[in-house]
């Protein structure tokens, strides 16, 4: 997760909304990808952390399925997000902070669980979850 919120700095920094993400390699410990909100960078509104994360991660493994994987995220995905670690059958979600607004691990609604979707990832959160709640607050008081 820390490397997560080193990765959230950084959209800070171009002026994104500080979200952080890391794919790790099905032994748990190397990382595959990283990842950083880059919708004002880049105008594309599907710019997500964890969507970049999954796209450089199945570049590096040579496929889609991200079978044994785990994506590590310092705020709780949302819909696009999660549908997309769906899709790309990570085994395991960690986030931080928790989204009521538009969380969908979980909070708001909670697809990546959803028993009528294929594949169903397992969600642990609350990692740093303070660390990773006040980057955002801090983000979006000095607006």
């Amino acid at each position: 997760m820390r490397l997560a919120l080193a990765e959230a700095g950084r959209a800070a920094d171009g002026g994104d909304v500080p979200v952080g993400a890391v794919v790790l390699a099905p032994d748990g410990r190397t990382v595959l990808s990283t990842g950083h909100n880059e919708r004002e960078a880049t105008g594309d509104p599907t710019a997500h952390a964890e969507v970049l994360a999954v796209r450089r991660a199945a570049v590096e493994l040579g496929e889609w399925r991200l079978a044994g994987c785990t994506l590590v995220v310092t705020l709780e995905p949302c819909t696009m997000c999660a549908g997309a670690l769906v899709q790309s059958r990570v085994d395991r979600v960690v986030y931080g902070a928790r989204d009521d607004k538009a969380g969908a691990a979980g909070s708001l609604w909670d697809l990546v669980r959803d028993r009528r979707l294929n594949h169903r990832p397992e969600v642990i959160e609350g990692v740093l979850a303070d660390d990773c709640a006040r980057l955002l607050t801090d983000f979006f008081r000095d607006r």
